[in-house]
This record gives structure tokens, C-alpha cells and sequence, in this order.
């Protein structure tokens, strides 16, 4: 696949490594049978990439990790998408979900089960140009991982509540589902956790 970073203020500001690309393309979706279908997730993956990239980057500043799980994330949304269905979820919201699922995932791992051969891979597969992209993200995201910080003090519902709404911009609705509260609760949730930012001091997001 070929390169296509965009550079910064392009209108979906997405930047795209190399070794992202590849790491997707190398995993063909299992049942994808048309190459209709595989322009579909291409449409996706480039409309989503800047969206998974900047969730990782709030939440880490290697920029090694940060594409390492990118990768993952779409690895595993071109295995999910034979079966995605955008009527029903937003492509934002389904990608976002995932990368949710891929850092849980992660920070449960134990790190002396950690395939150091395949971390090693991924490693070479970064140049130079590619991590200063990635260095790009992440300092994009500075005041956001400041405001993760912050919320590290609350409970972790009322974390990616506010995250998920504030950060990832999916809509009450689409947050409460992946959440698995209602919609109302979320609400709830949401003033809850901006008056308590605002209460110790600064304007939070």
C-alpha cells in the first residue's frame, strides 16, 4: 500500500505512517470476497486513522507504542468489518470502540508475556520519517493527555464518558452503548465529571 500522510491542517488532519499500512494490509479480512468491499474499508481506515492514532497518542507519548497499537486496532477492524454494518454504527464510533477494546486489552496484559520478537518487528518497521509523524500526534495531543491525567482521580466510567464524548467526539448515544449505560445516565455522568473539572480549577476540556 502506498504512502499517504497528509500533512498538518488537511481537512481531516490525518497523518498516515507506512508501517501502519502495511501492518493492515498484511491481514486480509477473512470472508472480503469483493473488491468493493475492501474499497469500503480502505474509505474507512483512511477517514478513522487520525481518530485512532490521536487515542492512543492521549494516552501515550512512545511514539513506538502508540503505532504499534494503531496497528493493532486495525488489524483487528479488518478481521470485525465482513460483519460491520455502518447503518447501524457510525464508522468513528466502531473504530474508536475497537481501539478501546485493544488498549484494555493492552494495560491488562502481563509484560513478561509480551512477544518481544514481534515488538522488535515493529520496531524496524518505523524509520525516521514515520516517528516524527507519530511525534507529530503526539505532541498534537499534549493538553489532552494533560486533561487524561486529571481524570485519573475519578472513576473510570466517569473517565471515558467524558473522553469518549469530549476527545473522540462520538455523540451521547454511541458513548452510552459502548459504555453500556443509557443514554441518560451518561448525562449524568458527563455534567458530573466537567463541574468537578471546572470545581478544581481550570476549565478542563
Amino acid at each position: 500500500m502506498h504512502r499517504d500522510p497528509l500533512l498538518p491542517g488537511d481537512d481531516d488532519g490525518s497523518r498516515q505512517s507506512e508501517s501502519l499500512n502495511r501492518s493492515a494490509a498484511e491481514t486480509p479480512p477473512p470472508s472480503a470476497s469483493t473488491g468493493a468491499r475492501l474499497e469500503e474499508f480502505e474509505r474507512l481506515y483512511r477517514a478513522q486513522f487520525g481518530a485512532v492514532v490521536s487515542y492512543f497518542a492521549r494516552h501515550y507519548a512512545d511514539p513506538q507504542l502508540v503505532a504499534d497499537l494503531t496497528a493493532d486496532t486495525f488489524v483487528a477492524a479488518i478481521r470485525a468489518f465482513p460483519d460491520y454494518e455502518e447503518q447501524r454504527t457510525r464508522p468513528r464510533a466502531w473504530a474508536i470502540g475497537i481501539a478501546r477494546r485493544v488498549l484494555d486489552r493492552y494495560r491488562r496484559s502481563d509484560p513478561r508475556e509480551e512477544d518481544r520478537g514481534r515488538r522488535r518487528s515493529l520496531q524496524r518497521m518505523l524509520d525516521r520519517a514515520e516517528t516524527r509523524e507519530l511525534m507529530w500526534w503526539i505532541d498534537v495531543e499534549r493538553s489532552s493527555r494533560e486533561l487524561i491525567d486529571r481524570l485519573e482521580r475519578m472513576s473510570r466510567l466517569d473517565r471515558e464518558t467524558l473522553e469518549l464524548v469530549d476527545l473522540c467526539e462520538l455523540t451521547p448515544a454511541e458513548a452510552a452503548s459502548e459504555l453500556g449505560i443509557s443514554t441518560t445516565a451518561l448525562r449524568v455522568r458527563l455534567l458530573r465529571t466537567r463541574a468537578r473539572l471546572r470545581a478544581e480549577g481550570g476549565e478542563g476540556v
